[in-house]
């Protein structure tokens, strides 16, 4: 995708987030999307996209740090809670409980019953959210792994970005094998049919971006939405099913 449609695509769809945003605020909709993804997979630049446009009163961007000593002695999911949208919101968790199952996992920030547990109870906690009437989507952003080794070390060298690495990142490049396993047994356990995982191949960032938000807008209801532009390419966006595992769509 060339800079000029990217940039001209872009426009068209945020105007669309626009016209979703003003329904949602009228109908009292309460929306959650959750991205998930390796580091540098592309999570923070989709959301600067999705809400450049956005009102600030009703859009939220939460990005959690580390948990303090009270947060790890609570009920895991009690540190989100405060973050969910109320009526008329639209929240992006950039990053998620799903920490536990990623992060925390391979790192070993977490113990195999807190795992457990969580990977037992995730399911039960996402059917309460979607029972009270919020409209959860689940995207996990997946890269190869060459581009992630290329993205880390660009983000290194720019003095723009140096603020996001960290000592995590190495490691990730270390334990590609394991975040790859702790991948596959997130979306196979945690996948359901009220709260399905997608995927956005992200490879290339723009597309990546440009997918991502039709799918938002696709899965949406909202007054005078262009069908056919939000409409997004089924090679980069595309729900969970067990057989992208093996079928080489997912880096392995």
């Amino acid at each position: 995708m060339n800079k000029k449609r990217y940039k001209d695509e872009l426009r068209s769809l945020q105007i669309e987030l626009v016209k979703l945003q003003r329904h949602f605020i009228g109908c009292s909709d309460k929306i959650l999307v959750v991205l998930e993804g390796r580091d540098a997979a592309g999570k923070d630049g989709a959301v600067k996209r999705i809400v450049e446009h956005l009102s600030p009163r009703e859009t939220r961007v939460v990005a959690l740090g580390r948990p303090s000593d009270r947060d790890r002695g609570s009920w895991y999911f009690q540190r989100y809670v405060p973050h969910l949208p109320a009526v008329g919101e639209f929240v992006l968790f950039n990053r998620s409980w799903y920490n536990r199952a990623g992060v925390e996992k391979v790192m070993g920030f977490c113990t195999q019953d807190e795992y457990g547990e969580f990977m037992e109870t995730v399911g039960n906690f996402e059917m309460m959210l979607v029972r009270s009437g919020v409209k959860l989507l689940k995207y996990y952003l997946d890269i190869p792994r060459a581009e992630q080794r290329r993205r880390l070390a660009e983000r290194a060298r720019d003095p723009l970005t140096q603020w996001k690495s960290s000592p995590i990142d190495a490691k990730a490049l270390r334990h590609w094998r394991d975040y790859t396993r702790a991948r596959d047994a997130m979306l196979k356990r945690t996948h359901s049919a009220f709260a399905p995982w997608h995927i956005v191949l992200a490879a290339d960032k723009k597309a990546a971006r440009i997918n991502l938000i039709r799918d938002i807008l696709s899965r949406l209801h909202y007054g005078g939405k262009k069908e056919r532009l939000v409409a997004p390419d089924a090679r980069v966006v595309f729900e969970f099913e067990e057989a992208c595992l093996r079928d080489g769509r997912l880096a392995k």
